[in-house]
């Protein structure tokens, strides 16, 4: 039995007629602004309640706002998922987020609780890679693939084993199960490593400096995950302090190569599988990044290159987004036959394994990390982002209430006691997602969002560049 495609014809009709059946509901003005206010989320989380501001005195209630007054008498907020492949609109909003967190421990922002005097502190732009699991097709920059063919770019064998039944699936899946692991081992050789070469005990070394890091993972297409990292040298308080007079880039760079080739981890044998020592890969890239288009590398190059793989999981080797229940789940999806022996790798190696939730992870090919994360003194925190963007918010709502308060005749909300004023409310959980017309309003809201961000953000580098150049004439 032959099941049905749909055509991109079809769900387009679909579309327009369920948005035919939302207009003659009467309230399509009030979901496209409740859409709009999710910034065009993909897959909202519907909720069910009411909040109700009472006058605590007398009992009198001065407004109430109830979600049978809303559209399907329910409120869409948006679902703030960082993947990209689940929702563009709330990826967008995370990368803007990484993109402000990483910028300004570049650069520096007030705002943001970090002085502008860290743009003169060592800092580079390292990329730690995984070893090799066995030759893979590639692209060389020089003469062409082992396998005698020049591929073209986004050729599908890309990364792919030249020899699948040589190449090391254990390994590979076993090294992006343990590389949060060896982040953090390597941080600590760095610590180590830099004190010696600065001829300090480590007590010393903390009495002069600090050091800090904002770093995100990215999968290559072979399938393994690898790091790039801002990693600074601070004042022994933070960015705050100015960092010692031995503290260069030169030093930093020596000191992380030879924290990258002593951080290891090792794995005990299991069953037919011997027993491993997981390192870094041979390729360890630092990049000096220079204060005013100094250095190799401008800070908002790398403050855009990693919001960019803030948002991303394993896109590049085609795998699914979601958690695989069920290994049986995998005949339901096209995957490469690179990709999916890995997934089955992850299976496979769960029952030795039972600690590391290997087929937990399978759908991420085995990686159980943070894709962004940062050391506490870096810069400011995502947490410390949204909020601001939700006290604007609340303020913004609070603005209107108060107006519509004092239109209605009723007290100045900002000249009563908070004793006087009660809020109750109550939420609940009622569903979530878009109908198909829904999600044709959701796409073109988070489109004109889209390009008016893009918009700003030419006209943000452009001025961002501009005062660089002014910086620059002052400076000499």
């Amino acid at each position: 039995m032959r099941h049905a495609t749909a055509f991109p014809w079809d769900t387009d009709r679909l579309a327009l007629a369920d948005l035919a059946r939302l207009a003659a509901r009467g309230d399509l003005p009030q979901l496209h602004e409740q859409i709009r206010r999710t910034g065009g989320c993909a897959n909202p989380i519907h909720l069910q309640g009411f909040r109700t501001l009472t006058h605590a005195p007398t009992g009198a209630v001065w407004h109430r706002y109830s979600t049978q007054h809303e559209p399907g008498h329910r409120l869409k907020v948006a679902c703030g998922n960082r993947r990209a492949s689940r929702c563009p609109s709330c990826a967008r909003t995370y990368s803007a987020d990484t993109f402000h967190l990483i910028r300004a421990g570049l650069a520096g922002d007030q705002d943001k609780g970090v002085p502008v005097a860290v743009r003169s502190h060592p800092r580079v732009f390292a990329t730690l890679t995984a070893p090799s699991f066995g030759p893979v097709h590639n692209r060389p920059e020089r003469g062409v693939c082992r396998c005698g063919t020049d591929h073209p770019d986004g050729s599908p064998v890309l990364g792919t084993p030249l020899d699948a039944d040589r190449y090391d699936y254990a390994h590979a899946v076993l090294w992006n199960n343990h590389a949060p692991d060896l982040w953090r081992r390597f941080t600590i050789y760095l610590f180590r490593t830099m004190a010696k070469m600065a001829g300090l005990y480590q007590y010393e070394f903390k009495e002069q400096a600090k050091l800090s890091f904002g770093k995100v993972a990215e999968f290559q297409r072979r399938g393994a995950v690898h790091f790039h990292a801002v990693i600074r040298i601070d004042g022994p308080k933070g960015p705050g302090t100015p960092p010692p007079d031995w503290a260069t880039v030169a030093l930093l760079d020596a000191a992380i190569r030879a924290a990258a080739q002593r951080a290891a981890v090792p794995v005990a044998a299991a069953g037919d599988l011997p027993a491993r020592v997981l390192r870094w890969g041979e390729q360890v890239d630092v990049r000096p990044i220079g204060a005013f288009g100094s250095g190799e590398i401008s800070e908002q190059a790398v403050a855009s290159y990693v919001a960019k793989y803030a948002t991303k999981s394993a896109e590049t080797t085609e795998t699914v987004d979601r958690r695989i229940l069920e290994r049986h789940e995998l005949d339901r999806h096209q995957l490469p036959a690179h990709t999916r022996r890995l997934i089955e790798t992850c299976w496979d190696l769960d029952g030795l394994y039972p600690d590391w939730l290997l087929a937990h992870w399978s759908h991420m090919l085995g990686f159980r990390g943070h894709f962004s994360s940062k050391s506490p003194t870096y810069s400011t925190t995502l947490g410390a982002l949204r909020q601001v963007r939700a006290d604007y918010r609340a303020a913004e709502a609070h603005r209107g209430l108060r107006e519509r308060l004092l239109a209605a005749g009723l007290p100045d909300l900002d000249a009563l006691a908070d004793a006087e004023t009660l809020v109750l409310a109550h939420w609940s959980f009622a569903g979530a997602g878009n109908s198909p017309g829904e999600s044709m309003l959701a796409a073109s809201v988070a489109r004109e969002l889209h390009e008016r961000r893009t918009t700003d953000r030419q006209e943000l580098m452009t001025q961002l560049a501009s005062e660089e150049d002014d910086s620059t004439w002052t400076a000499c």
